[in-house]
């Protein structure tokens, strides 16, 4: 049997339907790993829809409960072919953010895969069901066609990436020799461009954190108190105004990358970002000066206003309000320090006069940013798999726009670390109308096919 062969019959299933009736069944679990109420379901997605699966294609599987209290828990599965062989870890996560059902278009729901044209709607098809499923799909391909993998493998399942991966690090660290490996291959986040397979090798880091100014109890009214009183929505706006400049370049030091380096810059360099014929339009004189737009995403770092609030904006009333406050987040790539964020805000705040202003994080942990060296051997190799598969160039992004726990795999379990995203940018992931794009999903059943065959056939060279 060929690798030709298996890329037919991986063809096959998709086009006769078995990858959407397996996505369907998955859609269909409830797996919110916001909404306390699921903590049951999150568990019975690994052990009666994942657990039956990966038995059957001959791995051992073993459960760890979430050193977090209240948390989803997470599935281990290891398949051992023989020591010489190298390792890979494959990474997926079952939960899903909330469904919002009453907020999707008329005829469809979160947990009824439905296709319109290319698209198959329903919750968790984009991130990540739909692409677990793919690699999980093309590793049971390459087992039916070769009768092995050729190498080992262990497949890491969580359930609680939505809420920030609690946990995860803690069962990494606990547990270090049952998930060593030699490399991390996995899939999530969206592509380059919807007809341009890509490559990420790892992510920026994700900070949260709120900006609170508290000027009195109660409001007072307008016309009496107006010119009197300090207004929490306006020293905010104030405070916040003075970060960046108009159009978004960082104004806090230690928010500020020392530069790109030039292996970076290299990689970026001809890049294009296409989000397909949903994506909002491009502005391109936000962001820091002189970077061009797949620098500013991949390799530098960005500040967001996600949500402000002063007084009651559903009902105004002529009152100036008490408060005001703001959820703010930091996008970072390698080269910053984030412990030091917070203490060069509030620094950065107290010398202009903003001393009002009270900092807290949103979250007790955060994502860190990584990012593996487009020059490792993992890399050429999967570029030329891939390339081999489609006869596209593949995009290499230095790491991903967005955050996922790749800290984990990297700097904990010190694995070299290489995303194969099956999505694009915008699927609706986190928000009504989440989508996966059919024909996307029908290359990469056929890119990971190959990947994992040739994984088996000849890998680079993992050991010194």
């Amino acid at each position: 049997m060929s690798r030709a062969q298996a890329v037919e019959r991986i063809e096959a299933y998709f086009d006769d339907g078995g990858f959407v009736e397996d996505l369907a069944r998955r859609v269909a679990i409830k797996t919110e790993s916001q909404n306390p109420e699921r903590h049951t379901v999150l568990k019975s997605y690994l052990t009666d829809e994942m657990q039956p699966l990966l038995e059957s294609m001959g791995y051992s599987c073993q459960f760890f409960n979430n050193p977090t209290p209240e948390r989803g828990p997470f599935l281990l599965a290891q398949r051992h072919e023989a020591d010489d062989l190298p390792t890979m870890l494959m990474y997926g996560h079952g939960d899903v953010v909330n469904g919002y059902d009453d907020q999707w278009r008329e005829g469809l729901s979160p947990w009824v895969l439905t296709q319109e044209g290319d698209r198959l709607y329903g919750r968790g098809t984009a991130d990540n069901k739909g692409q677990h499923s793919i690699n999980l799909a093309a590793l049971s391909t390459v087992l039916e066609t070769r009768g092995s993998l050729g190498f080992n493998s262990k497949i890491l399942i969580e359930t609680g990436e939505e809420t920030g991966s609690p946990g995860l690090r803690e069962i990494c660290e606990s547990h270090k020799d049952l998930f060593a490996a030699d490399v991390l291959i996995a899939s999530d986040g969206p592509r380059l461009s919807p007809s341009r397979p890509t490559i990420f090798l790892g992510a920026r880091g994700n900070f949260n954190f709120t900006m609170t100014v508290n000027c009195r109890e109660g409001g007072h009214h307008s016309g009496n108190w107006g010119g009197l009183l300090s207004n929490p929505g306006v020293i905010l706006a104030h405070a916040i105004a003075s970060l960046t400049s108009a159009t978004g370049e960082l104004y806090v030091p230690e928010w500020r990358p020392e530069g790109i380096p030039d292996a970076v810059r290299n990689a970026v360099h001809n890049l294009v970002i296409d989000g397909g014929e949903d994506a909002p339009e491009i502005d391109p004189d936000w962001g820091e000066p002189g970077l061009t737009g797949p620098e500013k995403v991949f390799a530098w770092n960005g500040f967001e206003v996600l949500a402000f609030k002063t007084g009651n904006p559903e009902h105004p009333v002529n009152a100036i309000p008490p408060n005001a406050f703001a959820h703010c987040q930091i996008r970072f790539t390698v080269g910053v320090e984030p412990e030091d964020f917070m203490p060069g805000l509030r620094r950065y705040l107290d010398v202009r006069g903003f001393e009002a202003v009270e900092l807290s994080m949103t979250r007790d942990s955060y994502m860190r940013a990584t990012r593996l060296s487009p020059d490792d051997p993992w890399v050429d190799w999967a570029i030329a798999s891939l390339q081999k598969t489609t006869g596209k160039e593949p995009a290499v992004l230095p790491s991903l726009g967005g955050s996922l726990p790749n800290d984990v795999f990297a700097d904990v379990l010190g694995l070299p670390t290489v995303w194969v995203p099956h999505s694009y940018a915008s699927c609706s992931q986190h928000a009504p109308n989440e989508h996966m794009l059919a024909p996307v999903a029908r290359e990469a059943l056929r890119l990971m096919t190959g990947l994992f065959w040739d994984l088996g056939d000849n890998p680079p060279v993992y050991r010194e």
